[in-house]
């Protein structure tokens, strides 16, 4: 007799197929990626074959799934997750806490801070704190989420001199994201952060949604010491093992003009 959590479990097939119609792979094209004739995946996706831990594993792989999500899907073909999920404070997560720490410490003077996949702030270097002591105090109670804390009128908002262009930026950034993982935490702050009014007084920037990422947007923020202006980058983990690592990410800002750089490389700036 069916139980009420196997009731309750997704099937695999319907998962798969969700995935590939996300990434918009036809399945002839995911069974070309995958090496499968298009018949088997047509069977794994109906149900009417059950796919091998090494089958799905690889068209989770072909599909870029998070890892989260694939032991969702290998839970309900009946599999043992194969990927752990750990707290950061895990004594086991030291490496990667102390590795972390080195890169956030040696990009000082410029300021750098790493976040999970929510954007909730996980660490951050001493470049950051002047940059957001401003902001409202409820903004910066634990979990502090940098992104609302970028688009809030009560937090950087008000000293971002290219505010419509950042604010743009931002929310095309978070859009792909959220439809890349299909997390629904990501979608809904992807609405609260659109209703953010843009108090900037220059002409609102929207892009479309099929609208490339622009390379370089820069992030200039009012400061008392004047105007700082940043470029940044993304740093993830480039063979995570655990669904904590590969969740964590390092945004790293460096200097866009010679006048931020000698600002930042001050004693006390």
């Amino acid at each position: 007799m069916e139980t009420l959590s196997q009731h309750r479990r997704p099937e695999v097939g319907a998962l798969l197929r969700d995935w590939r119609q996300r990434r918009r792979f036809s399945q002839l094209a995911l069974a070309l990626e995958a090496e499968i004739s298009p018949k088997h995946l047509s069977f794994l996706e109906s149900g009417r074959a059950r796919p091998s831990r090494e089958m799905l594993l690889h068209l989770a792989d072909c599909l870029e799934v998070p890892l989260r999500d694939r032991n969702r899907m290998l839970v309900a073909a009946g599999f043992a997750p194969a990927f752990q999920e750990r707290a950061l404070d895990d004594p086991a997560f030291a490496d990667v806490r102390h590795a972390i720490d080195q890169v956030l410490t040696g990009h000082e003077p410029y300021p750098a801070l790493a976040v999970d996949r929510h954007w909730t702030l996980v660490a951050a270097n001493r470049g950051i704190a002047p940059l957001i002591a401003t902001a409202a105090p409820h903004l910066l109670q634990p979990p502090v989420n940098v992104l609302r804390l970028s688009l809030h009128p009560e937090g950087l908002a008000p000293r971002i001199l290219n505010l419509s262009q950042w604010r743009a930026h931002i929310l095309s950034r978070l859009r792909r994201q959220a439809e890349h993982s299909a997390d629904p935490i990501l979608a809904t702050l992807l609405e609260e952060l659109r209703g953010y009014p843009d108090i900037s007084d220059a002409p609102a920037v929207r892009l479309a949604d099929d609208a490339p990422l622009a390379a370089v947007v820069p992030l200039q923020l009012l400061t008392e010491h004047g105007t700082l202006s940043f470029i940044s980058t993304t740093m993830v983990f480039g063979m995570p093992v655990d669904i904590t690592s590969a969740e964590l990410a390092i945004e790293s800002f460096f200097p866009a003009d010679a006048i931020t750089a000698d600002l930042l490389r001050r004693p006390g700036g």
